[in-house]
């Protein structure tokens, strides 16, 4: 007879049986989850503080017209490299409406003329090609002009619409799109569970289509905050949703339930810091403002900005960019379809 007064069942499990049990109930992924979102909050502030709560420029290209090498401009440029703690990467032009067309190509983020009498020079910025950039360009001017007696008159060439004072409408419309595209996906799976892949493809970009427009009409028609090249905005927006979208697609299919993760890290931790909508790539660290261009929020606020302040000069280079990522997400979802939970 046993001395137990409940046999086998009386004694207490044993670490591998409650690790098995763990496993087994709600508590662990739970945990996981608990781990996870308590990083991510870390990682979320700490991504946003490291790239946008002090800009830094570090090089910002300058186009430069006259004697540039005479000593009142040598001294202003001197100067300025001194105020800002950054090279102005100097790119000479033979006249000013080729440096005006630069700015307009967004090779540079400013002019520099220097007079043959060497009286006065002129600094145009453009704060439409970067808000902050101009602010930092035209403060430094002042000082430098006060410390070396130059004469400097500051002229903005672009500056920004009135609805958007800060330049930060394109980011906010960009973000919008950003989220919405892949939490629009996170949905589908969610609710619409069963569509086929093609389906599921079709009603990605119909949301995409039908949430570019809605997004565009706000800023634009309710609000007034942008004057809208509609049509252009309202696609670029789209492809957006689209591309994002897609890439949360495509992580579902790679990793199952835990897309959010990938997905939020590559468009949100990394993606919206080193956009270039809130801070000018200039002034971001430098990987940051080489990686943002190829990725989809970086691309999509590239492509709105030229839309906007820069008409006939957009670049094939965003739409590539927000193009790829939806081909290449696609393909990889259809490839492993068979991988992915929904379907019927």
């Amino acid at each position: 007879m046993s001395d137990s007064p409940h046999g086998a069942h009386g004694r207490p499990p044993t670490r591998t049986e409650h690790w098995a049990a763990f496993r087994e109930s709600p508590f662990l992924p739970a945990t996981v989850l608990l781990l996870i979102l308590a990083a991510a909050a870390g990682l979320f502030a700490g991504s946003y503080t490291y790239a946008m709560a002090n800009p830094t420029p570090h090089a910002i290209p300058t186009a430069v017209i006259g004697p540039h090498g005479e000593p009142a401009a040598r001294r202003f440029i001197d100067g300025m490299e001194q105020a800002l703690d950054a090279s102005l990467e100097l790119q000479p032009y033979d006249t000013r409406q080729d440096a005006v067309r630069a700015v307009d190509e967004q090779k540079v983020f400013a002019v520099v003329e220097a007079p043959a009498d060497g009286r006065t020079i002129v600094l145009d910025v453009s704060a439409a090609s970067g808000a902050a950039v101009a602010q930092l360009l035209g403060e430094a001017a002042v000082k430098v002009s006060e410390t070396t007696g130059t004469t400097v008159t500051v002229r903005d060439l672009k500056p920004l619409q009135p609805g958007d004072p800060r330049g930060l409408a394109i980011f906010y419309i960009s973000l919008a799109a950003v989220i919405i595209g892949f939490v629009g996906s996170i949905q589908m799976s969610v609710h619409a569970r069963g569509l086929n892949p093609l389906e599921r493809i079709a009603f990605t970009a119909a949301y995409a289509l039908l949430g570019g427009f809605t997004i565009a009409a706000v800023v634009d028609w309710l609000l007034g905050a942008l004057d809208l090249p509609f049509v252009e905005s309202w696609l670029i927006l789209a492809l957006t949703m689209f591309a994002s979208g897609m890439v949360f697609t495509m992580f579902n299919t790679l990793v199952g339930r835990w897309a959010m993760l990938p997905t939020w890290g590559l468009m949100v931790l990394l993606g919206n810091p080193s956009s270039g909508g809130a801070v000018s790539w200039p002034l971001l660290p430098s990987p940051l403002g080489v990686i943002g261009r190829w990725l989809p929020p970086g691309a999509s606020v590239n492509a709105q900005h030229t839309a906007v302040y820069f008409p006939g000069h957009q670049h094939a280079f965003p739409f590539l960019v927000l193009a790829g990522w939806a081909v290449v997400s696609g393909a990889v979802f259809l490839t492993w379809r068979h991988r992915h939970p929904g379907g019927r």
